[in-house]
């Protein structure tokens, strides 16, 4: 049996909409629907929930809710350009001192996505267990309409292609489509990754990701009030 946790990255200081993480969305605050998929799911032995929060008040509410939260994260990890790597980096540096070892799998959930299924959670960790010895990671993604190679930049007021050639094909921005791989976009709905990626490659992926694909509809995160609103309308036609 592999040893599995949760980390639910929540931190204050959201600018596009203040307080964001516990603004109340179908009357619970909102990264606490990502603490009851788990419960749903697993119990809080097999699958510890944490949340590395730089927040008194949020930490206590994660308290209240089930989940651990026995630290406060660094404000210098908490800002708009913190990175997810640090903060598990930050986390495996807590846990191995609590437990002398390191789990062997984190799931990532966002706080920002609050529709994710206990289905979705319950496969996507399936997926990997059954592929563990050939991928570092796991992350759910959607198929995109256009594709990423007929995408461009703009640097010193001039269009620059984002891929100039892929696979032996020159100018991709030029071809059919037909030729063309698809693309898909990282959803953040639901990352898997081993302990030893992190430490050993210094990455949230590593090299071999395990693709889980879902509907192009699934792009369920939140970050702005017009997310948050048009979100919450969809969930409540879904139940009527």
């Amino acid at each position: 049996m592999k040893s599995v946790v949760v980390l639910i990255p929540c931190r204050s200081g959201s600018k596009t909409l203040p307080d964001k993480n516990i603004r109340l969305y179908r009357g619970l605050p909102l990264f606490v629907h990502s603490i009851k998929v788990v419960q749903e799911l697993f119990s809080d032995k097999e699958f510890p929930i944490y949340v590395s929060t730089d927040s008194p008040d949020y930490q206590k509410i994660a308290i209240q809710y089930g989940a651990k939260a026995p630290f406060l994260r660094p404000n210098e990890i908490s800002g708009d350009l913190s990175t997810d790597l640090e903060v598990f980096h930050h986390f495996l540096k807590y846990y191995i001192t609590e437990h002398q070892q390191y789990p062997d799998l984190i799931i990532h959930l966002r706080p920002t996505y609050p529709n994710r299924t206990k289905e979705l959670l319950n496969n996507t960790l399936n997926a990997f267990l059954e592929n563990y010895n050939h991928y570092d990671s796991l992350r759910t993604v959607i198929p995109l309409d256009k594709s990423l190679f007929k995408m461009y930049y703009i640097e010193n007021n001039r269009l620059c292609p984002s891929y100039k050639t892929f696979n032996g094909i020159d100018e991709p921005y030029n071809q059919p489509r037909q030729i063309l791989p698809c693309t898909y976009l990282h959803n953040g709905s639901v990352d898997i990754i081993k302990s030893k990626t992190i430490i050993e490659q210094n990455s949230m992926t590593g090299h071999k990701i395990l693709p889980y694909i879902m509907n192009k509809d699934e792009l369920n995160d939140i970050d702005t009030l017009e997310d948050f609103v048009k979100s919450e309308r969809s969930n409540l036609k879904d139940q009527i």
